[in-house]
């Protein structure tokens, strides 16, 4: 029977702390190898599509996407999900960040949004190896759909902000337990594993088909919802306790090893 796997990218696929931002061969070698088996591989991450690297979008990698923690949903180029947040609930939190001093990103289904003054903001994403191909300066807040945002701000908790925005009704997030300066917010309706749901009714595969390689705290729910979480080993404790397996680290090609040892190979516990 077919098998559907769910990949996170950032401590899954790559590692932007560490300045790891691209797939390494042993990885992009184990996915293809999945999809020449005959099985599904699909992105499951935070990030919007104009986030993603065009090594994840090239033909025969990955059959969708799972974005923006859920909000939205793509399988073989057809849109499963499309659930943006209320338009007047971004445009109360924009002007509370304009209030804060706290620079923001409203990401969109194809483009991301971004002041020009919000230089910050900028720079964080070059450091990391995102295109600004995709975002757009000149913008009509009332016009656009945002999806899911995102904040960075000199102070820690963002002038007291983020804090706010965590309690929000209707909205959840996380803040970077780093340094505390950044932090993103989306939807409690949606996540990971509400767009996973909806991949596996459109590919008509059972749970018990279904796998996820993750690390952090929005991938809960995803491991919740697969038949085989597959934890990597630079994971958080919290999500750790959901495994089923624990992967190797990024640096040691975790995925990789997953593909081969439980997926395609003879420890697979669904095969």
């Amino acid at each position: 029977m077919k098998k559907a796997v769910f990949f996170d990218i950032d401590g899954t696929l790559i590692d932007i702390r560490k300045g790891h931002t691209k797939l390494t061969d042993p990885v992009k070698e184990a996915i293809k190898e999945l999809r020449q088996a005959g099985h599904y591989a699909f992105i499951a991450s935070g990030r919007p599509f104009a986030y993603l690297d065009e090594e994840l979008l090239q033909p025969g990698l990955f059959n969708g996407f799972v974005l923006m923690n859920g909000a939205l949903v793509l399988a073989d180029g057809k849109v499963l999900n499309d659930q943006p947040l209320p338009r007047e609930t971004v445009q109360e939190i924009v002007g509370l960040c304009e209030q804060h001093n706290v620079q923001y990103v409203l990401e969109g289904k194809r483009e991301v949004y971004l002041r020009p003054e919000f230089d910050q903001v900028r720079r964080f994403y070059v450091g990391i190896d995102v295109s600004l191909d995709n975002f757009v300066e000149e913008f009509e807040l009332d016009k656009i759909d945002v999806y899911k945002m995102e904040f960075v701000c000199d102070n820690p908790g963002g002038n007291g902000l983020f804090e706010r925005l965590l309690n929000w009704p209707g909205l959840t997030g996380l803040m970077d337990p780093a340094h505390l300066k950044n932090m993103e917010l989306y939807a409690t309706a949606v996540t990971k594993g509400s767009g996973i749901e909806q991949a596996l009714a459109k590919l008509k595969l059972p749970k018990e088909q279904s796998y996820a390689f993750g690390d952090g705290l929005n991938d809960l729910e995803m491991m919740d919802t697969v038949g085989t979480a597959l934890v990597m080993g630079n994971g958080q404790p919290e999500l750790k306790e959901k495994a089923d397996f624990i992967m190797p680290t990024v640096a040691e090609d975790g995925v990789a090893y997953g593909i081969e040892h439980y997926i395609l190979g003879g420890g697979n516990v669904n095969a």
